[in-house]
This record gives structure tokens, C-alpha cells and sequence, in this order.
């Protein structure tokens, strides 16, 4: 039986060229899968990718994974190129403590001109340390602190504790007894702004904890401090220029000689005990 059906079809018909259009399947000489099925497969990142990447550049560019450079920016925020104003600090530590009085900032702005450091003092007395600033935040080492870093580096050689000198009688005795501290204190201005004092030795002082001072000295100066770790040492950050506050508060409140304790002025470490 011959079917008729076709006699229904209008032979002067206009058939649409994309219908009878030969269409090429691209098949991935690697898995044998269509392109967009690869990922699927153990093989993609090893074979397909690499096989795409030869014969179908387009298709590559296309199916290649992609990074989330939202996700990294996230991850590594960009560093600040200043530090807080004192309106940003205080307004950052309100947030933090204090959100419900925000609207007093400026007052207190106003009541304080010029006594910022008192107020600052008093408000982490009573409430706690200030939030860090992500301008001193610790980050990538930059070319400035290398130099820096290997600047206090040659300072300790100088001062090496396995120098010992010749003593004699009782004094070369008790002297053998005691530890051999030694804390070098440094200025350094980042960028010609805001400056930092950093304090290198804080660890050969017995009894001391790098953490422990780290917080005493950022409640005494009411800003941040952090450990960091140098070339070959440990050394405590300071927000702010407090050389000669910081190089008392060690002798003071940590029991330190004056000796002991080093200011590198203009490129000299001279004794706090001999200024």
C-alpha cells in the first residue's frame, strides 16, 4: 500500500533555508562529549581544556573556568593611603562601643580640640582598645619597610649579645648573672604622613610577653599596636610618634636599665640612659 500522504503537501510551498541548513556538532576529541557536557568529566581541566584550547579557541575562551575577582577583592581589601582623621577614629570606636551615641562625636570633637590624645586615653580606659585602622593594618611588606627593617637589623648586629667584654672583680660577676637585654626604639614615617613607632628587643626582656606589652602600650598611647615579625626579629608597631614616652614607659613600668634601651636618632642608637 502506497501511502498518499504526500499529495496533501502544497508543492508551491517556500521551505525556510535554516530548516534544511546542515548544522556541524563539534565533539571534544579529548571525551568524545559535546563541549559544554566536558566538566562533567574527570578529564577537563587535564585533556578537553587543552584540546579546546588547540582546535576551538573560541569554545575555550567560552568553557575556561572563570576567577571571582569579586571574591579576591573581598579577600585582600586594597590598603587605605591614609590613616583615620581623629573625627574617623573617634567615630569608629562610637561604632563599636557605642553606636547609640554617634550623634555626640562632633560635640565631643568640639569640647576636645587639641586634647584629642586625654580623650582617647580615657574612652579606652573605660571601654577598651580602639578599633585598628587598616591603614596600620598588617599587610604586604612594601619595599619602605624592608629598608626599614634591615636598618634596625644592622642596628642589633651592633649591638649582638655575644659581644661580651672583659670585666673584672665583683661586677664582672653579677653582671654574668643577668640577662643581656637590649630594645631599640625607631621612628619611621611612611609616605612623609603619619609616623610609627616601632620597638625591636621587647622579647629579650625577661617576663615580657610581646603580646602583652603590645596592649599596654596601645591602651597608654590610645591608638593600635600590633606584633609583627621582621628580618630576624619580632617587633611591636605603635601608631604614632612616641619614642621617647615609649622609651620611659619600658625603663618605668617593665623594669628595663635606661641602658638597655636604644633610640635611633638620625641613624644613631643612642642610650636613653646617656641622651
Amino acid at each position: 500500500v502506497i501511502s498518499l500522504a504526500f499529495l496533501s503537501f502544497p508543492f508551491n510551498t517556500v521551505m525556510d533555508p535554516s530548516v534544511l541548513d546542515a548544522r556541524t556538532v563539534v565533539y571534544c576529541g579529548a571525551c568524545g562529549m559535546p563541549p559544554e557536557y566536558c566538566e562533567y568529566g574527570p578529564d577537563f581541566e587535564t585533556h578537553c581544556l587543552r584540546w579546546l584550547k588547540q582546535h576551538h579557541p573560541k569554545l575555550y575562551r567560552d568553557l575556561s573556568p572563570k576567577k571571582d575577582d569579586d571574591d579576591d577583592d573581598q579577600a585582600k581589601p586594597e590598603r587605605p593611603s591614609e590613616p583615620w582623621t581623629i573625627e574617623e577614629r573617634l567615630t569608629k570606636f562610637y561604632e563599636k562601643y557605642q553606636p547609640d551615641k554617634l550623634d555626640s562625636v562632633p560635640g565631643l570633637l568640639e569640647k576636645y580640640a587639641g586634647k584629642e590624645d586625654k580623650l582617647f586615653q580615657a574612652l579606652t580606659k573605660k571601654y577598651g582598645p580602639e578599633p585598628e585602622d587598616p591603614f596600620y593594618a598588617e599587610d604586604e611588606e612594601e619595599e619602605d619597610d624592608g629598608e626599614d627593617e634591615a636598618e634596625v637589623t644592622e642596628g642589633m648586629k651592633g649591638l649582638s649579645t655575644s659581644e661580651k667584654k672583659k670585666r673584672r672583680g665583683a661586677q664582672a660577676k653579677k653582671a654574668e648573672g643577668k640577662v643581656d637585654t637590649r630594645v631599640i626604639i625607631q621612628k619611621i614615617t611612611r609616605n612623609r604622613k603619619k609616623a610609627t613607632t616601632v620597638v625591636v628587643g621587647m622579647d629579650t626582656v625577661p617576663g615580657v610577653k610581646l603580646k602583652d606589652a603590645s596592649k599596654t602600650f596601645s591602651k597608654r598611647f590610645a591608638g593600635s599596636s600590633s606584633v609583627k615579625d621582621g628580618k630576624g626579629h619580632k617587633e611591636i608597631i605603635i601608631q604614632g610618634d612616641h619614642m621617647e614616652e615609649v622609651a620611659e614607659m619600658i625603663v618605668d613600668k617593665f623594669n628595663v636599665a635606661a641602658e638597655s634601651v636604644y633610640l635611633d636618632v638620625d641613624g644613631e642608637f643612642v642610650p636613653y640612659g646617656k641622651k
